[in-house]
């Protein structure tokens, strides 16, 4: 489902999307920073996925669509490989609160802080990968 209107919200740091059957989501940039699909967060296969930390300030300073089946962040930390599908961003939307709620119960078993700072250590899988 493709939002009839996308408004990028700097100084509340939310993607706000309005869908045609009348709903209306803020994603909040965070949650779209930590949920990265790209490789570079979810890894290449289950279990690889690198816990993102310390994005709570994080802004998108571009957004690009991709065709007509995509959008494309560059958020101002540097991360800017993730390709957010209209389905993936309605799901995203459809469950915020579950998703957050997740990431932030793996925070806490992995004993990490949001706010903590990433590090170059994250990247633990052992093998090269021509993406980093």
């Amino acid at each position: 489902m493709i939002p009839k209107n996308v408004v990028v919200h700097q100084q509340s740091k939310v993607l706000e999307l309005a869908y045609e059957d009348g709903n209306t989501f803020r994603l909040p940039f965070e949650l779209l920073r930590v949920l990265s699909p790209s490789a570079e967060v979810q890894g290449h296969g289950p279990g690889q996925e690198t816990l993102q930390t310390g994005k709570r300030e994080v802004l998108i300073a571009s957004l690009e669509p991709v065709g007509h089946y995509a959008l494309k962040p560059s958020f101002s930390d540097g991360h800017d490989s993730g390709l957010y599908s209209w389905d993936f961003l309605r799901y995203l939307c459809d469950n915020q609160e579950q998703l957050w709620k997740e990431h932030l119960d793996k925070l806490q078993a992995a004993g990490l802080d949001r706010d903590a700072p990433m590090t170059k250590a994250g990247h633990t899988h052992d093998h090269s990968c021509g993406s980093h």
